[in-house]
């Protein structure tokens, strides 16, 4: 048996303080600070810890431009344990991200993009022959745990003159795969009515606050009847901040009407990562806070909410026997000036800041 480590003093989202004991990389204990004996202690005073967070839409094959990033660099070191990278690679690639993903200390899986190209171009749904069937289907047959779901860019720009097309023949391989799809929304056409109608429950609306003119709320700021029957069917709401599809307005519009937030998810890449507006998890987390949303909220969106979307609902929660994937994170005092994609700021009184993870066995930190 291997020592066994305790992280000490640790602060749960709801309040109550823990130890957690940890040998081989599994739980061994859960108890109130000073119940657990242990080989190496740490102590974590004035952190919190919540099961590994779960960013649910990156970019992370490096080589791709704009939309890449390495996988560490926006998982484990951003205190992600796990991420989904959202449709950067279709059926020409996907086999090289497979083994590549391998060697990364985060978890990853996968949303085949429904062009075989991925973003090797950035209007990979500009032509209709690129969305190839048969290889499609042996993409999805050939990496079933490592293939989620399937990713489709509906916005002009990556549409271009195929109109909502592209969105029909995803429908039909997502139920000849029985995989979900992500769908991506941005500018008309299509029209985001056409796009919410061929939506069915488990798919995913990524960028819903958006701040575009082809967005999910009338000018009032009333939701459309459209989002508000997709999201009782239980089509999921995902955020996807990106650099040009998260607006504080919208987000307010949002949350005035009660619509459910479901998961927080980042769309980063090395760009948004350098230079803004997402930065990393933790500001985005931190602009929720903002928006009045509680802690509890904010973490359920990157732990249990996106872990059940997964299937994998054990990547949501602290369990004694479990292997131990943990965020360890901080929560601040301190103003802090937090940007959307329109250029709006707004001054947060608390920030959220990532200390670590505890994954593979070990704490990995920085």
């Amino acid at each position: 048996m291997g020592t066994e480590n305790v992280l000490r003093n640790l602060q749960l989202v709801d309040g109550r303080r823990v130890d957690i004991a940890i040998r081989d990389g599994v739980i061994t204990a859960i108890a109130p600070p000073g119940q657990t004996d242990g080989e190496c202690g740490l102590d974590c005073s004035g952190l919190y810890v919540s099961s590994g967070w779960i960013d649910l839409h990156v970019h992370a094959v490096p080589e791709l431009h704009p939309y890449g990033d390495d996988i560490d660099e926006i998982g484990v070191k951003q205190g992600v344990t796990t991420l989904v990278d959202a449709g950067s690679c279709g059926s020409d690639r996907i086999g090289a991200f497979y083994t590549e993903s391998l060697k990364a200390a985060t978890k990853v899986f996968a949303l085949l993009n429904i062009s075989r190209i991925g973003l090797e171009r950035i209007d990979e749904l500009s032509q209709l022959e690129w969305i190839d069937r048969t290889k499609t289907l042996a993409a999805a047959a050939a990496y079933p745990e490592f293939i989620v779901g399937l990713k489709a860019r509906i916005s002009q720009s990556v549409v271009k003159d195929s109109g909502i097309q592209p969105l029909k023949l995803a429908r039909r391989l997502s139920e000849e795969t029985a995989l979900p799809l992500m769908v991506h929304i941005g500018s008309a056409p299509p029209a985001i009515s056409e796009v919410l109608e061929l939506l069915r429950p488990g798919d995913v609306i990524t960028h819903y606050l958006n701040g575009k003119s082809n967005n999910l709320f009338h000018a009032d700021g009333t939701p459309l009847q459209g989002l508000l029957d997709a999201a009782a069917r239980g089509v999921h709401l995902d955020v996807g901040h990106g650099t040009a599809s998260f607006s504080f307005r919208i987000a307010e519009q949002a949350k005035q009407a009660g619509i459910a937030l479901n998961t927080i998810s980042t769309d980063i890449y090395r760009g948004n990562r350098l230079d803004g507006p997402v930065y990393s998890m933790s500001n985005v987390l931190t602009k929720f806070l903002c928006l009045g949303y509680s802690l509890e909220e904010v973490i359920r969106a990157v732990t249990s909410s996106a872990a059940e979307w997964l299937g994998k609902p054990e990547l949501g929660y602290i369990r004694v026997g479990q292997q131990a994937n943990l965020t360890l994170f901080a929560l601040k005092a301190g103003e802090k000036q937090l940007k959307d994609s329109e250029g709006d700021v707004r001054v947060a009184q608390h920030y959220i800041e990532a200390k670590g993870v505890f994954a593979n066995g070990s704490l990995i930190t920085g």
